[in-house]
């Protein structure tokens, strides 16, 4: 047997030769590269390759570099790299002399993986920054552990002619880089520096300004300009975030009118400086995803931004995020952001659209839409081939929730449980787009596309999922869609069913929410899911958005649901939360309501009362049991929101009048429906009874009646929320916004306790745009986290962008078996 020398001591020991398996996404991303450094690092000697099956590695050497090897193969990975599996079997030695790269075997080509886009690496951060690099100052600067990937991307394989890279010819410097294993630039494809690679230049009102393009960007947002940048995946408008006069002008030139504003600090300091930032928020903000991470605002900042006030300190400007004790922070991800933003710099960086469209990425489109809006335009020579926004997340009492999945995490797969024969296409919902398509185990889910009611927004759709398709070679043998007739996502399968033969299946809304979860959590068993959102068309023709179900990945069964409702005006009520309130407030008090309520009364429109007549003879008054509605409601009532001026804003804005309370919550009247009514209004005792995860049934003694569906009925909880709502403290009016987040905590609670004592089942699943409230799911998790095994949706948002996997999942499971 061969000897060789100990990497550890340099004593004579006998060779040995491994033979590893290296599963997940490892190819693209530098994983070959990473592991010729690491074989030398070693002392090894052998192969590396990429095959159908991910990467196999052979190596050769002394047994305990071959287990320090083996250890750092995941715990060492790149960051674009995601091991999922690494097994490894004794094979003979043969005496190799080196350690090589060898090309994919001959008809064995590789699955196609495309890393997502990737925030600038600390390597590619210092050099950037370093006065003695060749690369410092240059906007561009990337490796194979960091930079633009699937935005770049034409084709397959993922090599630089394919790439809208192709147009740059790298230098000799560049190729040397390119060309040597032992380089982190090693076969990176967007590589470049300032002699060959893309540049920057700024577009003013008089023409291409000549001169220092970073510097004068910097100059005009100093004075309270407004500039539109080209980045990774499209275009942002920046201003400074500090100036009300600049984010005011902004928001009047983008007509944004009230939703927050994205915000990017120069540091991960300046953001501390401004919020509460915990160490699993600041790994998120830190990360290669470098997401928008939604951080609680000291609480100094958040009273200023409750009233309006300004900061005297240089703070942030109070029109950013008016009325939100939250901020979306984020921190350079692109070579181009460090350059433009000093340390204690705090920037607006908001997608550049029009409200309702996807953001702008064409260069031609840019510099026509964005007149008007910005002052100048900052500008690159590399084409974007696929635009892609900034991903969006928080962290809630359950962990991780992804808000908006977009850059950073798409096109990387999310794991199916099962490894299916057939690829499905799922379409998703209409709102908060996105799609699915599926290759074995794989689920390709999309990146956020938006409103398919846009004509913009839909052609995005329709052209992203044919590029993914090609770019994963994958023509899907079903299409899956929503139940709803009339969403633009399920027309679209429908044509295409038709067109090409393709089988179609549906699936209802919520049981998709609650298949997402379970899929992610690779649960194939029965559980109780609670999927809460705005609407979803339900099997009985209604609008399902409070529903309480016993499911698996096959199918479902509603057991109960929130009490229907009449949505006043039909769409309406959605966007003019004041329309259900005066629902309420009707059944109360009638024709005397203005006598009544003056001040609610000040914010209807003439003919009001005709609206209620209508209502009551159900005229354009479909019915609805949904939750998002009852927030909408309970806002308004509050006389905190009267107008969704952008969706989600009353139930936005009712969770963080919650958190300004400062009494105990009280748990309010609710009625399950069949049998008994649980009480409740201000017994203290009941309600810390109820936190510390006693139901209601047990606090007060009573047990309601059991029957099929049971309903929840809210609008007790609403009346009293109502109750001499108008001459409320500020200090009161908080209180009762808590109330009403722990009555439904409470109600929830107490339905899945209901059907767990019936159907025997302690598994409980829990999604829907309404679980995007974390106070709710602190709330709720604090009811049931002892008695249950709570899934909860970490890795595809609980909204409807996660839509398109729960329906992918049920598809395949359903109808054609795993």
């Amino acid at each position: 047997m061969e000897e060789r020398l100990s990497a550890q001591s340099g004593e004579r020991c006998a060779a040995e030769r491994r033979a590893f398996r290296v599963s997940g996404i490892v190819q693209g991303v530098g994983f070959r590269p990473f592991v010729y450094r690491l074989a030398m690092r070693h002392m090894l000697t052998g192969w590396v390759l990429n095959d159908s099956a991910g990467v196999g590695i052979e190596a050769e050497g002394a047994a305990a570099s071959l287990d320090a090897f083996a250890a750092a193969l995941r715990d060492e990975a790149p960051l674009a790299a995601s091991v999922t599996a690494v097994t490894v079997r004794e094979i003979p030695p043969v005496g190799a002399q080196d350690f090589r790269i060898l090309p994919s075997p001959e008809g064995d080509a590789p699955r196609t993986l495309v890393s997502p886009d990737l925030a600038v690496c600390a390597d590619c951060r210092r050099e950037t920054m370093d006065a003695r690099d060749r690369r410092h100052g240059y906007a561009f600067t990337n490796c194979t552990n960091c930079g633009p990937r699937y935005s770049i991307i034409r084709g397959v394989p993922y090599d630089r002619p394919l790439t809208t890279m192709a147009a740059f010819r790298m230098c000799d410097a560049c190729q040397e880089e390119y060309d040597d294993p032992a380089d982190r630039r090693f076969h990176a494809q967007p590589n470049a520096c300032a002699d060959c690679g893309p540049a920057y230049r700024l577009l003013t009102e008089t023409g291409a300004f000549d001169g220092d393009a970073i510097a004068e960007t910097r100059r005009i947002v100093a004075a309270g300009g407004i500039v539109a940048v080209k980045g990774i995946g499209g275009y942002h408008l920046v201003c400074d975030a500090r100036s009300e006069a600049a984010v005011t002008r902004l928001r009047a030139r983008k007509h944004r009118e009230d939703k927050a504003l994205a915000v990017m600090a120069g540091s991960p300091e300046t953001v501390r400086e401004l919020c509460e930032v915990s160490a699993d928020e600041e790994w998120l903000l830190t990360s290669p995803v470098a997401p928008i991470v939604l951080l609680r605002r000291h609480r100094r900042d958040a009273a200023d931004a409750a009233d309006g006030a300004g900061d005297a300190d240089g703070g942030v400007a109070p029109s950013v995020a008016p009325g939100n004790a939250y901020l979306g922070v984020m921190l350079p991800y692109a070579p181009v952001h460090l350059l433009l933003l000093a340390p204690g710099d705090l920037w607006v960086m908001t997608s550049a659209n029009m409200s309702g469209e996807p953001i702008l990425y064409e260069d031609a489109a840019a510099e026509r839409e964005l007149r008007g809006i910005a002052d100048a335009i900052l500008t690159h020579n590399r084409e974007i081939a696929h635009r892609v926004d900034d991903s969006v997340v928080r962290m809630a009492a359950g962990g991780r929730m992804i808000l908006r999945r977009s850059r950073g995490f798409a096109p990387t797969p999310v794991a199916l449980p099962f490894d299916s024969k057939i690829s499905v296409l799922a379409g998703g919902a209409e709102l908060k787009s996105t799609f699915c398509l599926t290759r074995g185990r794989e689920a390709f889910l999309s990146e956020h596309i938006g409103d398919l009611t846009n004509a913009k927004v839909r052609a995005s759709y329709e052209g992203t999922i044919a590029h993914y398709e090609r770019l994963f070679d994958v023509r899907p043998q079903l299409l899956v869609a929503d139940l709803h007739p009339n969403y633009l996502s399920t027309r679209y399968l429908t044509a295409r069913a038709a067109a090409e033969g393709i089988p179609l299946v549906r699936v209802q809304h919520h049981h998709a929410h609650i298949a997402a979860v379970l899929a992610e959590h690779g649960c194939t068993e029965r559980v109780l899911g609670a999927a809460f959102d705005g609407t979803g068309y339900g099997d009985d023709g209604r609008a399902w958005g409070g529903e309480f179900l016993v499911a698996d990945l096959r199918g479902y069964e509603r057991l109960g649901h929130f009490v229907y409702l009449p949505l006043p005006g039909g769409d309406k009520a959605a966007e003019e939360p004041w329309r259900l309130a005066l629902w309420v407030l009707y059944g109360v008090h009638g024709d005397a309501l203005a006598a009544r309520c003056p001040a609610f009364a000040a914010q209807l429109p003439s003919g009001w009362q005709l609206l209620m007549q209508a209502t009551a003879a159900g005229i354009n008054a479909p019915l609805t049991s949904s939750v998002g509605r009852l927030f909408d409601a309970a806002a308004a009532l509050l006389g905190i929101t009267y107008v969704n001026t952008y969706e989600g804003r009353a139930a936005i804005e009712l969770e963080q009048c919650a958190r300004r309370a400062r009494r105990r919550p009280r748990i309010l009247l609710y009625r399950v429906h069949e049998g008994g009514v649980y009480g409740l209004g201000a017994r203290d005792a009941g309600a810390a009874a109820c936190l510390r995860g006693i139901s209601p049934a047990e606090a007060y003694g009573r047990d309601a009646g059991r029957g099929a569906p049971l309903t929840i009925d809210f609008i007790p909880t609403l009346r009293i929320l109502a109750d001499g709502a108008e001459k409320l403290s500020d200090e009161e009016r908080a209180g009762r916004a808590l109330d009403f987040h722990v009555t439904l905590a409470a109600a929830t609670y107490d339905l899945l306790d209901r059907l767990s004592r019936e159907t025997r089942l302690r598994t409980v699943a829990l999604s829907g745009g309404v679980f995007q409230n974390a106070l709710l799911v602190e709330l709720l998790l604090l009811f049931i986290r002892d008695k249950y095994r709570v899934l909860l949706p970490h890795t595809v948002p609980p909204n409807d962008g996660g839509i398109a996997y729960g329906q992918a999942a049920v598809g395949v499971m359903r109808d054609f078996g795993a």
